[in-house]
């Protein structure tokens, strides 16, 4: 007998999974420099990840599936972003290592407690909102800045800023995760 789970298919995992399919088509429009198409993929990316979070909430349909895939979908999405606006110098490249090294982190963290058998929940924290946000933010910056030069003035602290919660966000990720280890020892 072959026993079959169905996967939990609402609209908040819809939307997620719209993300990481819209992944490739935002890398390929940077690749191929239509920055206007790529603002278009990644805006509809960046307001589905918003959108998909407030439905789960609003009609309670958080699933573990969801509590997964959303932030490894995020983690694609502006891992791309990252990678490839660095590589095309539109972003400084110490951004995108300070963004990779702490989602590498965070992944790491994770792989450890599924390896040693540890029990945690994936709960982002307030201060991870707001990195996603700020991160989110200074893509959309740069993609504007092609549509509306001036908007390129803000880039410089919007950067820093982004950089500042990254690294107080990874900061934290690692000071739960020594506690939740400390605790179940």
């Amino acid at each position: 007998m072959i026993v079959r789970r169905s996967i939990p298919v609402n609209v908040p995992n819809t939307l997620t999974l719209l993300r990481i399919l819209l992944t490739p088509l935002f890398a390929i429009c940077l690749m191929k420099h239509l920055f206007g198409l790529a603002l278009l993929v990644f805006a509809i990316a960046a307001v589905s990840d918003g959108m998909d979070g407030l439905i789960a909430r609003l009609f309670h349909q958080k699933t573990t599936l969801g509590a997964y895939l959303d932030p490894a979908a995020d983690k694609l999405l502006l891992t791309t972003a990252f990678v490839t606006l660095a590589i095309q110098e539109l972003i400084p490249s110490w951004l995108s290592v300070i963004v990779i090294t702490r989602d590498v982190l965070i992944l790491f963290g994770i792989a450890l407690f599924v390896m040693t058998g540890r029990e945690f929940q994936p709960v982002p924290s307030i201060l991870s909102k707001i990195t996603t946000v700020a991160q989110l933010a200074s893509v959309l910056v740069v993609l504007v800045a092609y549509q509306a030069p001036r908007i390129a003035q803000i880039q410089g602290p919007l950067f820093w800023f982004a950089a500042g919660m990254t690294m107080v966000s990874g900061f934290q990720y690692i000071y739960r995760g020594l506690n939740i280890l400390q605790e179940q020892s």
